[in-house]
């Protein structure tokens, strides 16, 4: 990847991508001793970065020898966005595949931004059913398929980010923090960076349940992994690029792990202090600073946010996750008692003023006095969860603490 395809890129994109904001974080930079700015790629048109490789790459291909002008795509979500819009602004037909478990909201998100010049096929439960229906689709017909993050137009597209850090940022700056899924922004911001700004240090960052790149960067080779929690689905992927890779190997000063739970905690800590809204995969940059906390002391720190894609219906699940990370919800199996008023004592004598019952279900609807309930509480501070147990202990409470067994609690709670 060099220097000159992504300034081409840019060029192209001058009239089609939102030259997003670089602003600083008050709070963050309070929190954490240093300047952090956050690049708002949640402000383009489709909400995401990703319509400055779909349109680079649309907008670098002949198709002057072609009857059809038509492209095709597998998406779950900003990918179909950005292909979409390109396709209606380009004057191309776009066919995307979308899992059949894409949410109503995105899809009729794909549709407002291509308007009648693309189709939707909803293919199989996952992202890889699409992927290869989509592939097979693209061969049968002789139509170009539009690669997510695996393409040196999409990189050079998505290096655009990086140009425009450098141009609205002119003092030095000294950590670069970003989400990595497959590689695309990574790669092409990198490479902007290593050229125009050497002694910045390039952190990497991925969900907890996604290590694709960092077990790679491990490796020194491309690692598919045989599973990922798809949670933060806008930074999940099981295998990265092959050219995001070897740019990546190159390019990347370090990879950071976040937990997810940890993810939901800053997407709801952006909502409430900064006012804005996240996608998971957005808020993966910011995430990670608590990991380099002693390092970015005094310094100056850009955190890409790469979009804010994030649907309303899963604002509950959010919340549960950063509750659990922060170690405030908790799930217990209880055997209360055979006696009257042990459910009465229990809330008296064992709860705290402050804390919350959020979850109550008797195991068997019938013999509701010999059966176990399970139980959910939001307490007021992690320390109370032991002081929780030792008072069910001394009032002869049988408990089991779910959060710690898997098997049961997948059994038993219904909220994942």
């Amino acid at each position: 990847m060099n220097l000159e395809s992504i300034k081409a890129a840019e060029s192209r994109l001058k009239e089609v991508s939102v030259k997003t904001t670089l602003h600083k974080s008050e709070n963050l930079s309070n929190e954490f001793g240093a300047d952090i700015w956050f690049k708002r790629e949640d402000q383009q048109k489709v909400r995401s970065y990703k319509i400055r490789g779909a349109y680079n790459k649309l907008a670098s291909m002949d198709f002057s020898h072609k009857i059809n002008r038509e492209v095709v795509c597998a998406s779950a979500g900003n990918h179909a966005q950005g292909v979409a819009l390109s396709c209606e602004l380009l004057g191309l037909k776009g066919t995307i595949f979308m899992p059949s478990t894409t949410p109503k909201q995105k899809i009729k998100q794909v549709y407002h931004f291509g308007k009648l010049s693309v189709k939707i096929e909803l293919i199989g439960d996952t992202f890889d059913d699409a992927y290869a229906e989509a592939i097979k689709y693209a061969e049968e017909n002789q139509f170009p398929f539009v690669h997510p993050f695996d393409d040196p137009q999409v990189i050079a597209g998505q290096g655009t980010v990086g140009l425009e850090i450098l141009e609205q940022f002119p003092e030095e700056i000294d950590y670069l923090f970003l989400p990595v899924g497959g590689g695309g922004l990574a790669a092409g911001v990198s490479t902007v960076f290593k050229q125009l700004s050497p002694n910045t240090k390039i952190i990497g960052v991925e969900p907890t349940g996604a290590p694709s790149m960092s077990q790679s960067l491990l490796a020194m080779e491309r690692v598919e992994l045989s599973k990922i929690d798809k949670f933060v689905d806008g930074a999940s992927v099981g295998k990265v690029g092959k050219l995001n890779f070897q740019i990546c190997k190159e390019t990347l000063d370090d990879m950071l792990l976040v937990p997810e739970g940890e993810v939901c905690t800053v997407v709801l800590k952006l909502y409430n202090e900064e006012a804005i809204v996240v996608e998971p995969a957005g808020a993966l940059s910011i995430a990670a600073l608590r990991q380099k906390r002693e390092e970015i002391k005094g310094k100056n720190v850009v955190c890409i946010i790469s979009g804010g894609n994030n649907d309303i219906t899963r604002t509950e699940e959010i919340k549960e996750r950063a509750l659990f990370f922060e170690g405030l919800k908790h799930y217990f199996l209880i055997k209360f008692p055979q006696r009257p008023g042990a459910l009465k004592d229990f809330l008296a004598n064992v709860l705290g003023p402050n804390d919350d019952i959020t979850y109550f279900q008797f195991i068997k609807k019938n013999s509701r006095e010999n059966a176990p309930a399970v139980i959910g509480l939001e307490l007021s501070s992690p320390q109370r969860l032991n002081e929780l147990k030792k008072k069910m202990e001394d009032h002869k409470i049988e408990f089991q603490y779910l959060n710690e067994n898997q098997i049961w609690f997948d059994q038993l709670v219904n909220i994942r």
